[in-house]
């Protein structure tokens, strides 16, 4: 499984982003301190079944301070709104407790375990699925501004 933890320069961290950002499914939001990529929010969409598989990470030194939840939260809704999308599903690895906060706090529910999903480092894990719709209650937040070219104030 490619996984954005192997990503551990600037440069792979730019060419990761690139990817992403040149996928025509895939839609991706920098989070950034001043101008330096911290971490990042992407919704792989499924334009015929209206629905997407969001995923999010934040450097180690940037975590704890919200920012993660913030804009996966402000994603979310955006995506269930003006993105015109009626569900969005996420899954973090059992033993990521904090992946799981971030997922409640974007207003998803846990709908439940996929077992041993994942191979990683050898070792069978399992997965919480949560999902989010659009008729679901719109989580209270504070929302982060959302920029579409880095050019624009």
């Amino acid at each position: 499984m490619n996984r954005q933890g192997d990503v551990t320069t600037l440069q792979e961290a730019q060419q990761y982003v690139d990817g992403l950002v040149n996928h025509p499914a895939c839609l991706a939001w920098a989070i950034a301190d001043g101008t330096h990529l911290v971490g990042l929010v992407e919704i792989d969409i499924d334009a015929e079944n209206r629905l997407g598989w969001v995923s999010y990470w934040m450097h180690a030194e940037a975590r704890g301070r919200g920012w993660t939840k913030r804009a996966a939260a402000t994603v979310a809704s955006w995506a269930l709104d003006a993105g015109n999308l009626e569900r969005l599903e996420l899954g973090h690895r059992v033993n990521n407790p904090a992946s799981g906060a971030v997922a409640r706090a974007a207003g998803f529910i846990k709908e439940g375990c996929e077992r041993q999903k994942f191979l990683i480092d050898g070792q069978r894990v399992d997965v919480d699925t949560y999902g989010r719709l659009r008729s679901d209650p719109v989580p209270q937040f504070e929302p982060v501004r959302m920029i579409s070219d880095p050019a624009d104030p």
